[in-house]
């Protein structure tokens, strides 16, 4: 117990350092909660068979707390009620009036690389994206 009290410790001094920011992208904090999640999880088995119950426990709530906040996945976003004009979609896409089919979709594959859901992005992101495209390839 004095280890996760001192891990405790030390993740809110980091916290109060950075001003309460975040540290961690929400990519790098899935992997790292997983990791503790599977530590905190043979933690709780180690001491359970040592006899020590309530630590187990304790240790198994926050292996299951850590597993469900890996999985945890943004809101979609929700729906603006209006069809997106082609100003606003060139202006997400980051093109010109005068940009090719062929510059549309290399602009959009170049952000979706990076604004895709499994990569750290959002869904409402991802779906913005995708509506932009739509609208300057289907004139």
């Amino acid at each position: 117990m004095t280890y996760i009290a001192l891990g405790c410790l030390v993740l809110a001094l980091l916290l109060w350092a950075n001003g309460g920011k975040s540290i961690l992208k929400r990519r790098e904090w899935r992997f790292i909660s997983g990791g503790f999640a599977v530590a905190a999880f043979a933690g709780a088995a180690y001491v359970g068979l040592r006899g020590s119950w309530g630590s187990a426990i304790v240790l198994a709530v926050l292996g299951l707390g850590l597993a469900v906040s890996t999985r945890r996945t943004g809101a979609p976003a929700p729906s603006r009620g209006g069809a997106m004009g082609e100003a606003e979609a060139r202006s997400i896409l980051g093109v010109g009036p005068e940009a090719s089919a062929e510059e549309v979709q290399a602009a959009y594959n170049r952000l979706m690389r990076l604004a895709h859901p499994d990569k750290g992005g959002t869904d409402g992101l991802a779906a913005q994206l995708n509506a932009a495209r739509d609208k300057l390839t289907r004139r």
